[in-house]
């Protein structure tokens, strides 16, 4: 009759048949792998998350959007997430302003068009190795089965040429075919739970993502509509005002030709060019305006410096 000692796990696995080894041995390298995903995807998790809350709350701190821009650059490959799709987004946006007078839904759909794009990537990023995890959480139990069957189908062509089979005879063989089992289900379980806590964790920042692209987008809107309603009335101002000056200058140059003091036809054709070459500058410095105008409230400080300018 065999010790204790002899049925030990170490003694059971030593002396096991070469295929549950090789099987005992592969469970082993995937519970490994496994803990290394569920490691490293628990560290990127809380990092994501952290990194989030680091950025939201800078975003509604009131932070100038452009300088909040420039920091994000200036991190080059190291932003994340919502820093990510903010930079994307912002980049677009002032693209699209700068190439030329633009519809305004053409400008916000290129720019929430750039900032999904940005968001797919960034969620491929968190969705990595989580189907291997799910696969090791399903493969497992059954490659431990496997083992299992092997090792006692063997134990059992082993008895058969023997006479005689006691209990201490089978013990062993079935003992070892179970300890396959015993690991397939040690990888599986780990897997499943942390693959299950993934995918909320996943779910909850996609959802984040998605708002903080939405409430982005619409600020950009509330704000360029209200930055092209302002420079659409200053430049109405403007028009009737020349307007005005122009009728006060006909006028008395009407006067003056009634009172015979009409002024040559070379000074007429100089004051005209002069007047158009006004006006021209005047639509240059409402086109510069209009193309690097920021919406946002970091355009405030920006507008009330551009309206002192043009006065």
């Amino acid at each position: 009759m065999e010790t204790a000692g002899s049925l030990s796990i170490t003694h059971l696995i030593l002396n096991a048949s070469l295929l549950v080894q090789v099987v005992m041995l592969f469970l082993l390298g995937l519970s490994i792998y496994s803990w290394t995903i569920i490691i490293s995807k628990s560290n990127a998790y809380k990092n994501a998350r952290n990194k989030a809350d680091e950025f939201e709350d800078r975003f509604w701190s009131g932070i100038d959007l452009n300088n909040l821009y420039q920091d994000c650059i200036n991190k080059g490959q190291n932003i994340l997430g919502l820093e990510v799709i903010y930079s994307s987004g912002f980049k677009e946006f002032i693209r699209l302003i700068n190439s030329g007078p633009a519809d305004q839904e053409v400008v916000m759909d290129g720019t929430y068009r750039q900032m999904k794009v940005s968001q797919s990537r960034e969620m491929e990023n968190l969705e990595s190795h989580l189907a291997t995890l799910a696969t090791i959480g399903s493969i497992s139990p059954y490659i431990g089965l496997f083992g299992t069957v092997w090792g006692i189908m063997h134990a059992f062509i082993a008895l058969a040429a023997v006479k005689n089979a006691t209990l201490s005879m089978v013990a062993p063989p079935i003992a070892e075919a179970l300890i396959a089992t015993a690991m397939g289900l040690f990888a599986a379980i780990p897997a499943v739970m942390f693959y299950n806590r993934f995918i909320s964790k996943v779910e909850a920042l996609e959802n984040r993502y998605i708002n903080f692209m939405d409430e982005f987008a619409t600020i950009l809107n509330r704000r360029l509509v209200r930055v092209r309603s302002e420079l659409n009335s200053q430049m109405e101002n403007r028009e009737s005002r020349e307007m005005a000056n122009s009728s006060s200058e006909v006028s008395r140059e009407s006067s003056a030709q009634h009172a015979g003091y009409a002024q040559p036809q070379h000074q007429n054709y100089a004051k005209t060019q002069e007047r158009y070459t006004e006006q021209s500058n005047a639509n240059s410095r409402y086109t510069s305006t209009v193309q690097y105008q920021t919406p946002g409230v970091e355009g405030d400080r920006q507008r009330a410096m551009m309206q002192q300018k043009m006065r």
